[in-house]
């Protein structure tokens, strides 16, 4: 089994995703960046734009506006301020 990434994406009101996928592409502020098992850490100010989450051949996607990255021996974690997932009704 190839070795996976453990991502935790949170907002302040609720964990929209936690789990362990093989890789995540998100929009920091000097542009685009991919996230892979084993990655350099690092902390970053997220832009808006989408925080896509790929395993095998599943693909979630998730708008979010403002907040930051951490990559650590752990894993990924992103803390955004605002996220919703494409395909969820906001009210």
């Amino acid at each position: 089994m190839a070795d996976k990434l453990h991502v935790s994406l949170v907002t302040p009101e609720a964990e929209l995703f936690a789990g362990d996928v093989d890789q995540v592409v998100a929009p920091g502020v000097e542009g685009q960046f991919g996230v892979l098992a084993h990655h350099a850490p690092f902390m970053t100010i997220l832009a808006e734009g989408d925080v896509v989450v790929m395993d095998g051949g599943k693909t979630r996607v998730f708008q979010v506006r403002g907040g930051f990255a951490d990559v650590s021996e752990e894993g990924m974690t992103i803390l955004a301020e605002h996220a919703t997932e494409y395909g969820e009704s906001v009210h």
